[in-house]
């Protein structure tokens, strides 16, 4: 069978970037993920993403039938996403130039993020390429959330809304996206398929607790709560550390590990929101419980996860959020906020806990139930196993992309096919009258 070609834009978000920093989260994860679990069911995949390493080749072989295609847009350096609209009409040219030169054909775009989608309906119009797109965060949420925070520019959510319209599919990460695309949107809810993100099984599985707090120099007998992710504001760090600082029946035991950031060692000077929350936990007193390690390789990830009692995460707002089902893989129950894509993959009360975000009194009381309830915390463990291995791998989400695909090949090939017949009866029709003076 011949291998369909899938073309992934994801302008700020590469697969080869270290994860932890600002810019670099689930997006990531999400694109290098779903291209590697494509490729064993017959596709071959390229992905466009901004050209920022001057020290990365232009094109690269990353994997089999994956390559990595570093476009040109704006100074080769990073940019803030935020900052890099200006950018895009040379990533579209430099990115239909490639097309050209390389004589590809395309069965089809899946952009990830609005900005990629810009592109992708641009390459809709120009080059007949349908597509699909994730958006993994919607740009009026955002402004709800962010409010004067919010710096990417104001004709976001016109182009988003533009992009609803064109695209020929949507995916919305969790039954919360596709609502707020309905609502804030007026998207079709005939165009919407909602695919979850997943974990892979064989970089996130349960470790020994003893062994992966040996390998990191933890505690035996300490509680360790987790908060792994990117450090902006959003994700509600502070109010993990406020929650911690709440626990005074057992402020002997408790230690928060907070892993992220701009380097390998926690720097505030380049990640000024760790030096805003190491303030944080001096003024709050629990400074000698609050470990900050700074970014981590991926690899050390699961050992983070399987070192910790629990993890916690309780941002303002998530669009999905890989992290709980990653620290669920791994057998740690997951207390998060009750929003978005959270409280899609917490069951709540079996595999962890759903709270209110910024409220650290709701969150204090439920670690506390599950340090003093150690058999409701030994079941979450193996109801958080069983839970993402049935609804989260992404060899199940592939599978689920790869069925979206196919609908909208095939709808492509079929209107191709009326358009030549239609354009077949029209050349017969026009060709009677001159064979008939004959």
């Amino acid at each position: 069978m011949k291998k369909k070609r899938i073309a992934f834009i994801s302008e700020h978000a590469s697969p080869l970037a270290t994860l932890g920093g600002v810019d670099a989260g689930g997006q990531n994860v999400y694109v290098a993920e779903l291209a590697k679990h494509l490729v064993k069911l017959n596709y071959i995949v390229d992905i466009f993403t901004r050209w920022e390493d001057p020290s990365t080749p232009g094109i690269v072989n990353w994997m089999k039938d994956i390559r990595v295609i570093h476009v040109k847009a704006g100074p080769i350096k990073y940019v803030q996403k935020e900052d890099i609209m200006p950018y895009m009409v040379e990533f579209r040219e430099n990115m239909i130039r490639f097309i050209r030169m390389e004589a590809i054909y395309y069965d089809l775009v899946h952009a990830n993020f609005w900005m990629s989608g810009l592109v992708a309906m641009e390459l809709k119009w120009l080059m007949n390429i349908p597509f699909t797109i994730t958006f993994h965060a919607l740009g009026h949420v955002r402004r709800i959330h962010q409010k004067e925070q919010d710096k990417f520019p104001p004709e976001r959510v016109t182009i988003e809304e533009q992009t609803v319209k064109i695209a020929d599919h949507i995916v919305a990460e969790c039954p919360q996206d596709r609502e707020d695309l309905i609502n804030y949107y007026r998207a079709d809810p005939q165009k919407i398929t909602i695919i979850p993100c997943g974990f892979s099984p064989t970089e996130f599985y349960p470790l020994s607790m003893t062994a992966a707090r040996k390998a990191l120099g933890l505690g035996i007998d300490e509680f360790v709560i987790l908060q792994l992710g990117r450090m902006v504001p959003r994700k509600g760090v502070d109010n993990v550390i406020a929650g911690v600082s709440k626990l005074k029946d057992f402020a002997d035991k408790v230690r928060l590990v907070i892993v992220g950031g701009e380097s390998d060692v926690p720097d505030p000077v380049r990640c000024p929101e760790i030096g805003r929350l190491q303030e944080i936990a001096r003024n709050a007193g629990v400074c000698d419980r609050v470990l900050f390690t700074g970014r981590k390789d991926r690899n050390l990830l699961k050992y983070y996860y399987s070192a910790a009692n629990i993890f916690v995460t309780t941002p303002w707002y998530e669009p999905f959020g890989i992290t709980p089902l990653e620290a669920m893989a791994c057998g740690t129950p997951v207390i998060g906020s009750s929003v978005g894509g959270i409280k899609y993959t917490v069951d709540h009360g079996k595999t962890g806990f759903l709270v209110p975000p910024d409220n650290p009194e709701s969150l204090a009381g439920r670690i506390a139930e599950l340090i003093k309830d150690k058999c409701l915390l030994q079941a979450m463990k193996k109801n958080a196993v069983k839970r993402v291995h049935t609804f989260f791998t992404w060899q199940a989400v592939a599978e689920m992309v790869s069925a979206m695909y196919e609908k909208l090949i095939v709808t492509r090939f079929t209107e191709v096919l009326k358009m030549t017949s239609q354009r077949s009866r029209s050349q017969e029709a026009h060709s009677v009258p001159s064979v008939a003076m004959k």
